[in-house]
C-alpha cells in the first residue's frame, strides 16, 4: 500500500470510530470538500503534512494518534 492510500483509509477508519461522515470531517476541519474528495478518490496522491494536519485538528486527532497505525508501518515508494 503507497502513502496516498494509506493515508485514505486512515481518515475513514479515523471517520468510522468517531461516527462521522467524511463530509462531516471536511466541515469540522474546515478543509474544502473539493480537497477532501480529491484525497479520498485518488486523484490527490501527493496529500501533504499541511493538510493531514488540517485534517485531524477538526476532530481533535493528534499527529501522533494520525500516523499511529499498521497503514504507515511499511508503505511502498511512490515513483512519480
Amino acid at each position: 500500500m503507497n502513502v496516498g492510500n494509506a493515508v485514505r483509509e486512515r481518515l475513514l477508519e479515523l471517520c468510522s470510530g468517531r461516527n462521522i461522515t467524511v463530509n462531516r470531517l471536511a466541515t469540522m476541519s474546515g478543509v474544502t470538500q473539493s480537497t477532501l474528495t480529491n484525497i479520498m478518490s485518488g486523484r490527490s496522491n501527493g496529500t501533504t503534512v499541511s493538510a493531514i494536519e488540517e485534517l485531524r485538528d477538526g476532530p481533535d486527532i493528534t499527529i501522533t494518534e494520525f500516523f499511529t497505525s499498521e497503514l504507515f508501518e511499511n508503505p511502498e515508494q511512490e515513483i512519480h
